[in-house]
């Protein structure tokens, strides 16, 4: 089938990844995140999957179990980060629309619900970075509740089909999106099959249906739930800034390597409509990577770049930081002296147009002193 239009421009990029300024006003999902809200009844499978991986201590272990749990977990992990994210959050490349509902079987089988629900949360994150109805800010909801609590809130539960209005019109997606849960149990099954041939017709691995569940999903999916999670509470609270985004978000060496790439945060938060988060060739984005090798093969294509702009801005704060010295957290009043009311506004709402903005200060500050 044929594939979708390619955008063009970066502000048509940046529309597919946002709402209608009708639907930007904010909400009161996660303002005010409290026990009240925690639906206890979706905590008992949770709690299960963690307690199943003890069953380890019964069902043992053996290489081929072993590996089985690395592998699905590198490939569901690529799944969320290229397919999750960087294609159903932001839309940062194309493909087909047949590949398009198998990337999205893919990342359901991570048991991160379904592509609609996980790219909506995930644009209003964007939208409300690290301020007051931020879904998942550790700075304004505490580590718990940003790192695994939000999830499990009432007013999150729901998939918000507005904020994801380019995706929701394929039927097929829609439909997995309610179906979600049956992939992730499907895979449990399949493992418990094959664990179970190969009890049978290969005897000397060592091993069976149960220790291919416990190894192949419980561990493999629990030890995945929370490498995925480090990006929203870690990844906003432990790392190093290159941009001066409006938000808390860092560049950890450290998440990037568990999550194939998503810990370069603060690359992302400064230009999200990028393919790749390690912006520089020392930045190691194993999912980049992969969606690389996918684009070689035709399988995806139109990835998009990192413009030169964005690069050597880095190297433009740098110097004004050197020439004026600000605040960690957010411009100072001090970087609009001389700005009409809107152009500071309109800076604050733009992380794009801050540097900007500090330069005309700093050279308005050099003429009054000189």
């Amino acid at each position: 089938m044929a594939g979708f239009a390619e955008l063009g421009s970066e502000e048509t990029a940046a529309r597919n990844v946002s709402v209608s300024p009708s639907d930007r006003a904010p909400s009161p999902r996660a303002a005010s995140p409290s026990r009240s809200e925690i639906m206890w009844s979706r905590l008992v499978p949770y709690t299960l999957l963690h307690l199943s991986c003890f069953f380890v201590l019964w069902v043992g272990w053996s290489p081929v179990a072993v590996w089985t749990a690395v592998f699905l977990y590198a490939i569901r992990m690529f799944a969320i980060t290229g397919f999750y994210h960087r294609y159903f959050s932001h839309r940062t490349f194309r493909t087909s629309r047949p590949m398009q509902f198998l990337f999205g079987v893919l990342g359901a089988s991570a048991a991160q619900k379904g592509p609609l629900w996980w790219a909506a949360h995930h644009r209003y994150h964007h939208q409300h970075a690290d301020l007051e109805h931020d879904l998942h800010s550790p700075s304004r909801h505490g580590f718990l509740w940003s790192h695994v609590g939000w999830i499990w809130a009432r007013s999150n539960y729901d998939t918000e089909l507005h904020s994801v209005r380019d995706l929701s019109r394929y039927p097929e997606l829609r439909w997995l999106d309610r179906n979600a849960l049956w992939v992730p149990v499907g895979l449990a099954v399949s493992l418990y099959g094959v664990g179970a041939l190969l009890a049978q017709l290969a005897p000397a691995l060592g091993t069976s249906g149960g220790q291919m569940v416990v190894w192949g999903f419980c561990i493999s999916t629990v030890v995945l739930y929370h490498a995925t999670y480090t990006i929203n509470s870690l990844a906003h609270s432990w790392g190093s800034r290159r941009y001066d985004t409006r938000d808390d978000s860092r560049n950890n060496w450290f998440l990037a390597l568990i999550t194939l790439g998503e810990g370069w945060h603060n690359n992302h938060h400064r230009y999200p409509v990028a393919t790749r988060q390690g912006f520089f060739w020392w930045e190691i984005d194993l999912t980049y990577y992969g969606l690389w090798v996918l684009s070689k093969l035709g399988i995806v294509w139109g990835l998009r770049p990192v413009p030169a702009r964005i690069r050597n801005e880095e190297q433009r704060s740098g110097e004004l930081q050197e020439r004026a010295p600000r605040a960690t957290r957010g411009p100072s009043p001090s970087s609009f002296a001389g700005q009409s009311t809107a152009s500071r506004n309109a800076a604050r709402r733009n992380p794009a147009r801050r540097t900007s903005a500090r330069r005309i200060a700093t050279r308005r500050t050099s003429r009054t002193s000189a």
